[in-house]
């Protein structure tokens, strides 16, 4: 039987342990609020900016009467043969399988389309380490490596997705890394989003790329969660989420998601917004006549780049508040087993102890009994 001192050290080290993860649970916890508060502080802007293109869809031709091909080339559709996929990852870990199923979904859309070439944009450390133990970077040119060398550690900014001065055939391989944002999950920036926005689009508009998709934990609450492949471009229907992939929690973890939740103290439903989202639709499905500074055609071709930016920015979002949900369930998850083994081990001290005391009782009485 192990020492009882033995004993006493290790119940020491996993009360420590404990307090740890108590810790690491209620700080997540903390920014899991801050997290949701952000998503939903973004939300009038996006449904405003939705409902405006809309209303400028309804004033105005998006297609072609004669030739029914699309005026803006954000809404021109052809056959996909190079596919952007911006994967969003975390930057730590300790958040139970939140990445592993995020990068395991992006193996599976990388099989689903073998005849593709697939350029990968890496958002969040543990995506990035994955992409890169399995695919190469893609080639640049040496007037690029100042301007564009690949990464971001650490750093605000996106870099472009591909370079000007890239030659489009030259490709590492079928699948590659063509951009790694690291960093800048921790405090999530519009700007970012934005910038990145317009190298997608630039992108396309060069048809460099024929299709761009964002793989992002979905967050609605803490037990409404997916994990989704959208489809940013090309932009099929405005307000409409476009799903490529998508694969749904099981009944087991939102369990484990609602035990969390409700010992945090955090609110497992998501946030009513409809009789704000109902004021907002109103502006788009309005028949008012609105009098626009500039016409409707140009208004309608300088916001929906806009769009592709608020639709990135949202994904960032929402993983972002995923993540630390994540972490809270996993947090949780620990410190629940660390108490579970605490009272295996008194258990088995005091068994020792137990048996220790029964010895010595019995060496006494042995002794006694041989005077």
């Amino acid at each position: 039987m192990a020492n009882i001192l033995d004993i006493r050290r290790r119940i020491r080290s996993v009360v420590n342990t404990r307090q740890i993860t108590k810790a690491m649970k209620t700080v997540s916890a903390a920014k899991l609020r801050r997290a949701q508060e952000s998503a939903l502080a973004a939300r009038p802007y996006s449904q405003m900016l939705t409902n405006v293109l809309k209303s400028l869809i309804s004033r105005t031709d998006i297609y072609d009467p004669v030739t029914g091909k699309a005026l803006h080339p954000l809404l021109a559709e052809r056959p996909e043969k190079n596919i952007l996929l911006i994967a969003v990852t975390g930057d730590k870990g300790l958040a139970g399988a939140f990445n592993t199923n995020i990068l395991k979904m992006a193996s599976k859309f990388i099989e689903s389309k073998p005849d593709q070439n697939i350029d990968i944009e890496c958002i969040g450390r543990k995506g990035r380490d994955f992409m890169r133990r399995r695919y190469p970077l893609a080639p640049k040119s040496p007037s690029a490596d100042g301007a564009n060398d690949g990464t971001n550690h650490g750093a605000r900014g996106a870099s472009p997705v591909h370079s000007d001065t890239e030659d489009a055939s030259a490709r590492a391989d079928r699948v590659q890394i063509v951009g790694e944002h690291i960093g800048v999950l921790g405090k999530v920036d519009y700007n970012f989003a934005a910038t990145l926005s317009e190298s997608v689009i630039a992108s396309y508009t060069r048809h460099e790329i024929d299709s761009v998709y964002v793989l992002f934990n979905e967050f609605k609450s803490v037990i409404a969660q997916r994990l989704i492949a959208e489809r940013l471009l090309p932009i099929k229907q405005i307000g409409a989420i476009d799903v490529a992939m998508a694969e749904e929690a099981s009944e087991e973890e939102r369990k484990k998601r609602l035990e969390a939740a409700k010992s945090a103290g955090v609110g497992v439903r998501a946030a009513d917004t409809s009789a704000v989202d109902e004021a907002a639709a109103t502006f788009g499905a309005s028949q008012v006549d609105y009098i626009y500074e500039q016409p409707p055609q140009q208004l309608f071709q300088g916001i929906l780049p806009k769009y592709i930016g608020i639709q990135i920015f949202r994904a960032l979002l929402e993983s972002v508040a995923a993540e630390h949900a994540a972490r809270m369930t996993a947090m949780d998850a620990a410190t629940s087993n660390a108490s579970d083994m605490i009272d295996s081990l008194t258990l088995i001290m005091n068994r020792a102890r137990q048996a220790k005391i029964t010895k010595e009782i019995i060496e006494i009485v042995s002794g006694a009994a041989a005077q």
